[in-house]
C-alpha cells in the first residue's frame, strides 16, 4: 500500500498536534490536512482527498456526525473513510455515527502503535469495531425503532448466521471458529453480505443486523 493520507478533525489544537506527531512517526502515514469543525472538515476532505479522516464527534460550528454524512455521501469522495474520535461518554452518538457511514471508532487515549495500526486497517478497507464497542453501539441503538426484518429475505440461513456473528463484533477468525468455517470462507460470506445488503463495510452490517432484529442488546 502507498502512504496513507490522513486528515485530522478536532476543535482542540493540542489534540490535533498530538495526533499528528504520533501518526507521522510512521514512515507510511502522512497528515495532509486539519480542521477544527465539521464544516471545515468537509472542505478539507474535498481539497485533499485523504484515505482516512479522523473525526471528532462533538465540535462547535458543525458536529462530526453531520460532517461524516456529508463526506460519505459526496460521490467525489467515494474512497474516503471516516473514523470517529470518541470518549467513553459518547455512547449516544455511536449508532448515529455508524448510520452516517463511519468505519468505526478510536478512543482519544488509544496507544500510539494501536492508533497507527488502526489507520492502516481502515485505509485497507476494514472497519474498526471491537466486540466491546459493538455492544455499546447496539445498546445505544436500543431506543431506535427496529426495521422490518424483510430486509434479510434474500439471505440464506448460513448468511444470516454469519451476519449475526458480524453483528456482535466478531472477526473472521472468530466467526469461522463459531460456525466451523475457515477464516477465508468466513471472509467470503462477509463479502457476499456486503454486496447483497449494499453495505459500505462491516460497521454498517452491524447496524443492519440490529435494525432487522437479528441481533439485540445483550447478544454476544
Amino acid at each position: 500500500m502507498s502512504d496513507v493520507r490522513v486528515v485530522l478533525v478536532d476543535d482542540q489544537y493540542l489534540v490535533r498536534t498530538g495526533l499528528r506527531a504520533l501518526l507521522e512517526r510512521a514512515p507510511d502515514i502522512t497528515v495532509v490536512g486539519e480542521a477544527d469543525d465539521g464544516r471545515a472538515a468537509v472542505a478539507v476532505a474535498r481539497e485533499q482527498r485523504p484515505d482516512v479522516v479522523l473525526m471528532d464527534v462533538r465540535m462547535p460550528g458543525g458536529d462530526g456526525i453531520e460532517a461524516t454524512r456529508r463526506i460519505l455521501t459526496d460521490p467525489t469522495l467515494a474512497d474516503v473513510r471516516v473514523v470517529m474520535l470518541t470518549t467513553f461518554d459518547d455512547d449516544e452518538y455511536l449508532f448515529d455515527a455508524i448510520r452516517a457511514g463511519a468505519a468505526g471508532f478510536l478512543l482519544k487515549d488509544t496507544p500510539p502503535d494501536a492508533l497507527r495500526d488502526a489507520v492502516r486497517v481502515v485505509a485497507g478497507g476494514d472497519a474498526l469495531l471491537s466486540p466491546a464497542v459493538t455492544r455499546r453501539v447496539i445498546a445505544a441503538a436500543a431506543r431506535s425503532p427496529v426495521a422490518d426484518p424483510a430486509r434479510l429475505t434474500g439471505l440464506t440461513g448460513r448468511e444470516r448466521d454469519v451476519l449475526a456473528q458480524v453483528g456482535t463484533g466478531r472477526s473472521n477468525v472468530e466467526i469461522g471458529a463459531a460456525l466451523h468455517l475457515s477464516p477465508d470462507t468466513a471472509r467470503t460470506y462477509v463479502s457476499r453480505l456486503l454486496h447483497k445488503l449494499n453495505a459500505r463495510d462491516r460497521a454498517q452490517l452491524v447496524v443492519i443486523a440490529y435494525e432487522s432484529g437479528l441481533v439485540r442488546p445483550g447478544d454476544g
